[in-house]
């Protein structure tokens, strides 16, 4: 891999690994990246996972043709790129390591000692003169650890930046950039949007050529694209207009509805349907699809009282990054007292700026006309509306409805004789079940 005639690529391809952070599946791998500057004095940017690091080591050592770095610059602690440090010292003990503070910090949490015979600590706008190549630091923190700094040489313009811009895959792999980078941004990065955009800002202030990241392709053509994605990924704006459908079901009967609703919404012109059966998906691609469209349909089963596990795990994967700025509906399935949506809703309601789709469908077991009409009406709510610029300028906007932050949510609240459920901010004293005609003291309230 040809990057500059002074920058060379150092790194290795991991084909054994099946789970990367022990969660997401790479099933074309994963690089771990690595470079060396050549100058008057040489520097080796971050190391890789332990498991490879010989191949690195023989690596640097081929690219140094027997002369020693005389620097590390470590820009990020995570095993991955700095669990070779100590066998790296031991080959080359007189090399100073640059890194800043908070790392030589986690240095002697990993390795028992934080080299402080060899340190050079950094941190905004430190640098480094090479000879040729002045490297300058930038502060990174939380993209995505505490100590993370990138790195910008002034000579051949290229940025270092950290785990900003990885992917997934190894590099001897052919597959789409965002596709694999999306996944890779929204579940690793993903809830640090405004610290990315941080480090964005700083970036623009910069005369960048080149991309070299901790994982995946260095970005040399076309930089707009990929700076343009990290904007809109880490501002949390829509990327796609489009229906993402997550659902679980039991016994086929929700996953009915949702194909149901599907076929209406292509009838209906919509651009784009996406659906993710959260029992039998990769987890972290229906996370990336959330993020990604414009709408959202939660469609599950009322399950212990609340919701199906893997709904309530998916949910939780999005109110942990920051889901925001998208329209939500909800279909609810039950045989009775049915109370999916007020769960589904009231999770995601310290998230920001959500419309949520009115109707909600509710479904009693299995689709029949009042459900099958709901479908359609949803079905042209999600066709017709969208985000607009302020959402919350008004508290109700025609045909959405708007929870703003201190409105009062209903409650559900259902018959013990009957399991009629009622839905409302409070029960009335006066309140008569139309089904068994029994009064409000009759009721309970469903949490």
């Amino acid at each position: 891999m040809f990057i500059t005639d002074t920058i060379k690529y150092a790194g290795v391809n991991d084909h054994e690994i099946d789970l990367f952070e022990g969660q997401y599946v790479v099933q074309n791998g994963i690089a771990y990246n690595s470079y060396v500057i050549l100058d008057e004095k040489n520097a080796v940017m971050d190391t890789v996972d332990v498991r490879f690091c010989e191949e690195w080591l023989n690596n640097i050592q081929h690219i140094l043709g027997g002369k020693s770095p005389e620097y590390l610059i470590i820009q990020h602690m995570e095993p991955d790129h700095s669990g070779s440090i100590f066998n790296f010292m031991k080959l080359w003990p007189q090399t100073k390591i640059v890194s800043s503070a908070k790392a030589f910090v986690m240095m002697n949490n990993f390795f028992g000692t934080d080299f402080k015979e060899n340190q050079i600590i950094v941190g905004e706008n430190s640098t480094l003169s090479l000879g040729k190549h002045t490297l300058t630091f930038v502060t990174a923190p939380m993209v995505h650890w505490p100590e993370v700094i990138v790195t910008y040489d002034s000579l051949d313009k290229v940025l270092f930046s950290a785990d900003g811009f990885g992917k997934f895959g190894a590099l001897d792999t052919e597959e789409d950039w965002a596709c694999e980078a999306r996944r890779y941004y929204i579940g690793i990065v993903g809830k640090y949007g405004a610290q990315v955009q941080a480090l964005l800002k700083k970036a623009a202030a910069l005369d960048i050529q080149k991309i070299c990241p901790l994982h995946g392709p260095v970005l040399t053509e076309n930089l707009g694209y990929y700076l343009d994605l990290y904007n809109t990924w880490s501002s949390y704006a829509v990327e796609e207009e489009g229906v993402m459908i997550a659902y679980t079901s039991v016994y086929g009967n929700t996953k009915k509805a949702v194909e149901c609703l599907a076929e209406l919404l292509r009838q209906n012109g919509c651009p784009k349907v996406v659906i993710n059966d959260l029992a039998r998906c990769d987890m972290a691609e229906a996370v990336e699809d959330a993020f990604r469209y414009s709408k959202l349909v939660l469609a599950t089963t009322t399950y212990n009282g609340s919701i199906f596990p893997f709904m309530r795990t998916f949910i939780d994967h999005l109110t942990e990054r920051n889901y925001s700025n998208r329209t939500v509906a909800f279909i609810e399935n039950g045989s009775w007292a049915p109370t999916a949506a007020r769960v589904m809703q009231g999770m995601l309601e310290k998230s920001k700026n959500l419309i949520f789709a009115e109707p909600s469908v509710k479904i009693l077991s299995a689709l029949n006309e009042e459900s099958a009409a709901q479908l359609e009406a949803l079905a042209d709510e999600l066709c017709r509306c969208g985000i607009e610029e302020d959402p919350f300028a008004d508290s109700v906007i025609p045909g959405i409805s708007v929870i703003l932050p201190n409105s009062a949510p209903n409650k559900k609240f259902v018959c013990r004789i009957c399991g009629y459920s009622h839905e409302a901010p409070e029960l009335p004293a006066d309140f008569v079940c139309p089904l068994c005609k029994k009064g409000a003291d009759f009721f309970e309230e469903v949490k």
